[in-house]
């Protein structure tokens, strides 16, 4: 079964308060079945554009991926996410 993914591309707009967004949302992830494969690092963006910060979570399947981005648990520290920082989020069905 293809695994799924959520990758994320995110610009930090308040470091301070997204840094609560980071300690809570491993746990939650973490016991949705979400296993961060990479998280923040040095990266060059080297065609077109994208945010500074990029994230890549690793699900068993496409559909666990998606429910837990939708997870009322995962949602309520979203909120955390969105009032610290700009981006794009993408679930993926992968190998």
């Amino acid at each position: 079964m293809p695994k799924g993914y959520i990758i994320a591309h995110i610009a930090v707009t308040d470091p301070e308060v997204y840094k609560g967004y980071i300690d809570q949302n491993t746990d939650v992830l973490g016991g949705l079945g979400g296993r961060f494969i990479v998280r923040g690092g040095t990266s060059q963006t080297v065609e077109g554009s994208l945010e500074g910060r990029h994230v890549v979570l690793e699900f068993p399947s496409y559909a666990e991926a998606l429910a837990a981005y939708h997870d009322p648990a995962y949602q309520k520290i979203a909120d955390i996410r969105r009032a610290s920082s700009e981006g794009t989020i993408v679930v993926v069905e992968g190998t």
